[in-house]
């Protein structure tokens, strides 16, 4: 086949009702469902060429060859696609972060969004929104929510059909704004499929899983009707759960520095003030400070109050992965 390119852009998200632990760890089948929400501002653009004469895919992120089990797991997707396509001609794979890459901000997320979207293009596959939220899922389970826009829920769902991801409401419906306060851009020791696989070992895990449902109506309802009270009570709820997981796993996975403590420490007594304020913490040292638009200069003002805080970026919610046109260059 002659050369075939694309270029995409997908926002990381934020998990607001948590993915840990996987039903299938080869097609990242979650154990339960999960809400998140799109972070404009930061995003992954990948270029995907299709090149003849290429012994092998080719990865490259941020403008370095990417480590060995990086490269695989992008293999191992275009592989799908390869399948999918009926082609078997190896790629050129460009990415770049604009934010803290493997920090516990979802770079994988946006990043396999982003590779789904441009190799379909590139191999001539015009994939819909459920079956790109599929194949971005084979990558990195995370990043079938980067597909939709907005508020996105993921359907846990048991097979390789019924497990995608799907707008909730529209980045409109609620401008709520994550203040990430990072306090570490030290790519993480366990990475998030170490963590998931040790999931099982925690004797807090079925427990976790099991009230995922209640959890997720509760956060579901909240967003449709801009109910704040109650999304904060569910948000820190299942963060917190999910790490009580880590803590217990075989062997621990404690992801929280000192300044992770102080930060969610600091969110509580912002609300005992008035302010409408809540912490969640993905799989990372860095706080995601969710709030409402109006007082996001408060928040971020209170946050930077705090020692240790390197760097707080705000995002607010972003739109679906989509197709870069014209631009073969990465940046």
């Amino acid at each position: 086949m002659p050369e075939h390119v694309a270029t995409a852009e997908a926002h990381p998200n934020i998990a607001l009702i948590k993915y840990w632990g996987d039903l299938d760890p080869v097609l990242h089948i979650p154990a339960n469902g999960s809400i998140s929400m799109n972070l404009a501002g930061m995003f992954t653009r990948t270029r995907v060429s299709f090149t003849p004469g290429l012994a092998q895919d080719r990865f490259t992120l941020n403008d370095k060859t990417a480590d060995t089990p990086s490269a695989q797991r992008v293999s191992k997707m275009l592989d799908r696609l390869r399948l999918m396509a009926g082609i078997d001609t190896r790629a050129l794979v460009e990415s770049q972060n604009n934010f803290p890459t493997g920090a516990g901000i979802a770079s994988s997320a946006s990043g396999f969004a982003a590779l789904a979207l441009a190799a379909s293009k590139a191999a001539g596959l015009e994939l819909d929104e459920k079956d790109l939220s599929r194949l971005a899922r084979t990558g990195s389970g995370s990043a079938c929510r980067s597909i939709p826009a907005g508020f996105v829920e993921w359907q846990g769902g048991t097979n390789d059909e019924d497990s995608y991801a799907f707008t909730l409401a529209s980045p409109e419906h609620w401008d709520l704004v994550d203040c990430i306060a990072v306090v570490s851009q030290v790519e993480k020791q366990v990475s998030s499929s170490e963590g998931h696989a040790l999931a099982s070992t925690s004797v807090y895990q079925k427990a976790r899983v099991s009230d995922a449902p209640r959890r997720l109506e509760i956060c579901r309802k909240a967003i449709l009707e801009h109910d704040f009270e109650a999304l904060a009570e569910v948000v820190e709820l299942d963060s917190n759960l999910m790490h009580a997981v880590m803590f217990t796993s075989n062997p621990p996975v404690i992801y929280w520095l000192p300044e992770t403590v102080r930060i969610m420490q600091a969110v509580q007594s912002m609300r005992k003030t008035g302010l409408p304020v809540c912490y969640t913490v993905d799989a990372g040292p860095n706080v995601h400070v969710l709030c409402p638009s109006e007082v996001a200069g408060e928040v971020a003002n209170q946050l930077g109050q705090i020692t240790g805080i390197a760097q707080i970026l705000m995002a607010h919610p972003g739109g679906a992965a989509r197709l870069v046109n014209g631009k073969n260059n990465v940046f």
